[in-house]
């Protein structure tokens, strides 16, 4: 009897302490109202339009871009040279996926610097049972990706694979030990309808890449290649840059307009030694990141706890909802951005067509009743300055001597790629179907920049818009350092 009167006695007391403890951790829980303003979370979208505008552009892409792609196998073509708006590639033949896959941020950076707590803060998972797990020492051992659904659930690395209305179905080429490192979660969220999280494992310098037992460092550039925004995390106690560091910088080149530098946990420091510290991470990071103007830094904390007190508040919530605009322009310019995209890739196959009909033709010319084909054609990919192959495309093409691909390339496409299966271009053309270079080069000059111009003069002011250029005042300068 007494050890029950005991735990009747317990029982409303712990139940006490529970309730007491949860009001405590929400009067120190930071307001969130101000990520769902800047990121316009509650705004509908005119759906019809975007799908309808988005089907159109998988229609030129199939009827004009893809069939001079397969022609002349541009998958083949291995390097990251050739890529699209912005800083993309399509890598293997376009798939619906791609075309339709929304935009991508990408988290990197050294472990334990708060990147899945960023994730568990713009989307609202803390304390929840679907928040990314964190910790003091490195916890993220998959690259996880977080995507919109109709149900909250775990979606398997070798399933997302398999999936072919995804994007992740190239990804099956690292094999499976890499598969069963990749997992996605959906979960029916607003923000996730605009755009997918990518949370990669952390950076440990002192680990040996084949400890991860997948190649690490191409799977990143896979990602890279199809970000949208990037997102390099740091915090004040991980600014050493490795061989680790250096290599994802290294892969990071040419995608600077896309990469934000986050200098997280800034209200861990005092404002004298935060200043320090920014210093010092610019000095480690100015050998890996040769351009003009460096990528954008932001100072701030990004997780749901309030700022630590006698620290810099305003300036910390300044630069997150600076960021939190930066996040929002890239969902807004999302079909601009596709468009864009899919006009470059296009391009790039034009260039590749009209180089390999340039091979194709040069080596008709040079062959004879007497030669051998094998010793003719090594002659041209070995030396094509002396054909003038590039040239050539030059002086009788609109094309820019920076769009074309490296040589050494076509050494490597020719050597899986015998030249006796191309066709030239010239009958490359059908009856019914037209000719291949009309199509793609119609596409690229007409058909995608109008499809871009009536987007954009589709666009009607609303309220939200207004609140962000002002609507007949002078409009703010989104990249403006604050």
């Amino acid at each position: 009897m007494k050890v029950l009167v005991s735990l009747c006695v317990f029982v409303p007391l712990l139940v006490l302490a529970t309730a007491e403890e949860e009001e405590v951790l929400e009067s120190i829980l930071r307001d969130r109202s101000h990520i769902e303003e800047t990121l316009r979370l509650a705004a509908d979208e005119q759906a019809g339009d975007y799908a309808a505008s988005l089907q159109r552009l998988r229609k030129i892409y199939h009827n004009s871009i893809r069939p001079m792609e397969q022609a002349y196998k541009y998958n083949e073509l291995r390097q990251h040279e050739i890529s699209a708006y912005p800083g993309r590639t399509l890598g293997d033949s376009a798939t619906d996926g791609e075309i339709t896959s929304k935009p991508m941020v990408l988290f990197l950076g050294p472990w334990s610097v708060g990147k899945s707590s960023m994730i568990n803060y713009l989307l609202g998972l803390q304390d929840t049972p679907y928040q990314l797990y964190t910790g003091a020492e490195p916890t993220t051992s998959e690259f996880t990706v977080i995507m919109h659904g109709d149900k909250i659930r775990t979606v398997e690395g070798i399933v997302m694979a398999a999936d072919s209305s995804r994007s992740f179905s190239p990804l099956e080429k690292f094999g499976q030990n890499f598969l069963e490192k990749l997992i996605g979660i959906e979960m029916p969220h607003k923000l996730l309808e605009r755009v997918t999280f990518v949370d990669t494992p952390g950076i440990i310098e002192n680990r040996k890449q084949q400890e991860r037992g997948y190649p690490f460092n191409d799977v990143c550039q896979w990602f890279i290649d199809r970000a949208d925004l990037i997102f390099v995390v740091f915090d004040p106690t991980k600014l050493d840059v490795g061989l680790e560091l250096e290599m994802l910088f290294r892969q990071l080149k040419g995608r600077e307009s896309q990469i934000r530098i986050i200098l997280n946990k800034a209200d861990s420091l005092a404002t004298q030694d935060l200043m320090r510290v920014y210093g010092a991470l610019f000095w480690s990071l100015a050998p890996l990141i040769n351009v003009t103007e460096p990528p954008r830094v932001y100072v701030s904390s990004f997780w749901p706890y309030d700022y630590a007190p006698d620290t810099s508040c305003e300036l910390f919530k300044r630069e997150e909802i600076s960021l939190l605009e930066d996040l929002n322009q890239v969902i807004e310019n999302r079909l601009e951005n596709k468009i864009a995209f899919i006009r470059q890739h296009g391009i790039r196959v034009r260039i590749h067509a009209l180089l390999v009909d340039r091979y194709v033709q040069t080596f008709k010319d040079k062959m004879s009743f007497f030669s051998d084909p094998e010793l003719v054609f090594k002659e041209i990919v070995d030396d094509p300055d002396k054909f003038y192959i590039f040239k050539s495309i030059l002086a009788k093409t609109n094309v820019s001597k920076f769009d074309l691909p490296n040589r050494a390339a076509y050494r490597d496409f020719f050597g899986i790629n015998p030249i006796s299966s191309f066709k030239q271009l010239s009958a490359q053309c059908s009856y019914m179907g037209g000719c291949l270079l009309e199509k793609i080069e119609k596409a690229i000059t007409h058909e995608l920049p109008g499809l871009l111009s009536s987007i954009n003069s589709g666009k009607n002011p609303t309220l939200s818009s207004c609140e962000a250029t002002g609507c007949g005042e002078k409009p703010k300068n989104r990249y403006r350092r604050n």
